[in-house]
């Protein structure tokens, strides 16, 4: 019996999951202050989100937050670059959180592109829009409507944003990044595939192998606690109408990172 699931369902049924990862946090930022600590002081300059921010949406270690991140933003745009000139469009990173991502892009592109940033965490909203300036963010909620014109944005992308979705909203969102996405553009996506697997339980297990999304619930959607796991039927029919450019299912590795299906398509 895996012990972990257990303990971590009972916590979720008896609505303790959220107090337990305040706890978690607080541990992360004991364990992490030195080495935090020492990035401040080599890195003076750079201006970081308040610690919560940035472990809720990622994890409490500045260097991998700022400094991994640029590289993440090259990769991205690597990917982008596979399908789509980065050249004067128009760029939407779909729950932006506070800025992790999306901070990077003017450094790794060639500066004739606009950057969005999008997020229903009002506090990193704020935050990125006081602090990280050339970039237009908004503040949106959990249900799935944004500000911006049909056919407005060139690429799209939302790493790790489905995976802390209901199902319903899994097929709004994706209608709303549709409808704003322009006609050959692009929307770079994650989630959840096979090699999460192993973090469901028999029952869930059950549900995936049909071919159905799993949801474990019971906390605010959209927090880092509520999270959804996506067998690859499933994505198959909420993709229904765009083409798929590429599928791709990492390697599980031989680390602790469970790495994201990546999904890539075009409208």
């Amino acid at each position: 019996m895996n012990y972990k699931k257990v303990i971590s369902n009972y916590l979720r049924i008896f609505r303790l999951l959220f107090f337990v990862d305040k706890v978690r946090f607080i541990i992360q930022k004991i364990k992490n202050s030195k080495a935090n600590k020492e990035f401040t002081r080599l890195h003076p300059t750079v201006i970081l989100p308040p610690d919560y921010l940035m472990y809720e949406s990622f994890q409490l270690n500045y260097k991998k937050f700022y400094t991994d991140s640029h590289e993440t933003a090259k990769w991205l745009c690597n990917h982008f670059a596979k399908h789509i000139e980065l050249h004067n469009i128009k760029v939407l990173d779909w729950g932006c959180g506070p800025g992790r991502v999306i901070r990077h892009l003017p450094d790794v592109t060639d500066g004739t592109c606009e950057f969005y940033g999008t997020d229903y965490n009002s506090q990193s909203i704020r935050w990125c829009s006081e602090n990280l300036k050339g970039i237009h963010f908004n503040k949106n909620n959990i249900n799935a409507s944004l500000p911006y014109q049909n056919n407005f944005f060139d690429v799209i992308y939302g790493i790790s944003i489905f995976t802390h979705l209901s199902e319903q909203l899994h097929y709004d969102w994706y209608n709303e990044l549709y409808r704003v996405l322009k006609p050959g553009g692009i929307m770079f996506l994650t989630t959840q595939g096979d090699n999460a697997v192993e973090k469901l339980t028999k029952t869930e297990l059950i549900t995936f192998n049909k071919g159905e999304i799993v949801v474990r619930g019971k906390v605010k959607e959209g927090h880092r606690t509520y999270s959804a796991f996506h067998p690859k039927p499933f994505m198959l029919k909420l993709f229904r109408n765009a083409t798929i450019l590429e599928h791709i299912a990492l390697p599980r590795g031989n680390t602790k990172v469970i790495p994201q299906d990546i999904w890539i398509l075009r409208k």
